[in-house]
């Protein structure tokens, strides 16, 4: 321990459970306490991680609207279904962490000239951190009485839209690594030598993950993939879908993240995974550093999570990039009535931001699922 270093940090922590885990913990769980360890995970300690001042900028951070532009879509979907404005609809948000996006929305539904609408719609956070429920509350003072807090998907399931915006990138993620020759994977773990993180080879016969979600590698793609490929596997995010859909009564399930399809893990530049870490807008490699003082991410794996809304009935109604999405909805938005006016410059130089490859636009991609009921309904797009 570092000369002067208080007793009970994150460091430290982790370094106790190592010990008594007998020497290696699983890079999953190591993310898990350095995202979310109460009052000193990265997500837990600060609600100012995001945008200029922050350590990295998402969709909500450029500005409204894309709050505005998600509102839009979300209503013409409630309109396609049968008396719309007479019942009772729910925008679920998870992962919502300070409720800048839930406060656009909001905003965006308090200025929506069908009122009839509108009002029917209750927002709701789904969230167990109360240190994130805290700022929430705080950020949407002023909609207190049209917001509901959650601990748990609803017992009577969701009529309306169940939305996240950068949530599954942010689930602790497995690390493995690729044995040439006996065509076979181990997992990456964490151990600790002289105080520091390391990584520490965890056989597979002694891994923890489930035999279901160790990838299955092609014959043509295991004679060619070198040794020590590294990957990552999501089954956190992949059960969270899961449980969303099951959640979904009537309506759509969607996300906006950034991922690739199964297969494109696999390609040459990601021999090191897509693991990163995240610290004042700049990209490090460096994943055991500092834990609880920076951002861990991964590629979400679209193929899987597509596949785990399937398999609870969901259609697949769109798989697209946010760039094609978000014009379609603008498109429809300025052709209505006050659509030249709306669109002012600051709009413009959002969506610009949002959407240019150079920006935004460039890896985020946008999955929207649907309940089988809505298969009559037009516009559900």
């Amino acid at each position: 321990m570092p000369p002067g270093e208080p007793l009970d940090t994150l460091r430290n922590r982790l370094l106790t459970e190592i010990e008594v885990g007998g020497g290696v913990i699983s890079f999953a769980r190591f993310m898990e306490r350095a995202l979310y360890e109460p009052k000193l995970g990265y997500y837990e300690s600060d609600h100012c991680r995001v945008g200029r001042r922050g350590d990295f900028y998402t969709s909500v951070s450029t500005g409204p609207l894309f709050g505005e532009l998600l509102a839009q879509q979300f209503l013409d979907w409630i309109t396609t279904r049968p008396n719309a404005s007479q019942r009772p609809w729910i925008w679920l948000e998870c992962g919502a962490h300070d409720a800048r996006l839930a406060q656009d929305l909001l905003s965006a539904l308090e200025a929506h000239p069908n009122r009839a609408l509108a009002e029917r719609v209750r927002y709701a956070i789904l969230e167990t951190s109360p240190e994130r429920r805290a700022w929430q509350q705080s950020t949407l003072s002023h909609w207190q009485h049209r917001v509901d807090w959650l601990d748990a998907w609803p017992p009577d399931g969701v009529q309306g839209v169940i939305l996240s915006n950068e949530l599954l990138d942010a689930f602790p993620v497995h690390r493995i690594g690729w044995k040439a020759v006996a065509r076979d994977w181990f997992e990456w773990g964490v151990t600790q030598r002289d105080g520091a993180f390391n990584w520490a080879v965890i056989p597979r016969e002694q891994s923890k993950i489930a035999m279901c979600d160790w990838p299955i590698v092609p014959p043509e793609l295991a004679a060619v993939l070198p040794d020590g490929f590294t990957t990552e596997i999501h089954p956190a995010a992949t059960a969270w879908w899961r449980g969303a859909a099951r959640s979904l009564r009537e309506g759509w399930l969607m996300t906006t993240d950034y991922g690739l399809d199964r297969l494109d893990f696999f390609q040459p530049q990601r021999a090191a995974g897509t693991l990163r870490a995240y610290r004042d807008h700049r990209i490090s490699d460096q994943l055991l550093a500092d834990p609880g003082n920076q951002d861990l991410t991964a590629q979400v794996d679209f193929t899987a999570t597509q596949a785990a809304g399937e398999t609870e009935g969901l259609i697949t109604v769109e798989r697209t990039s946010q760039r094609r999405w978000l014009t379609g909805i603008l498109e429809r938005r300025v052709s209505l009535p006050d659509g030249v006016a709306w669109l002012a410059p600051d709009r413009v130089r959002q969506f610009q931001t949002l959407t240019h490859p150079d920006h935004l636009g460039r890896g985020f991609s946008v999955l929207v699922q649907r309940t089988p009921d809505l298969k009559n309904s037009q516009n559900n797009r």
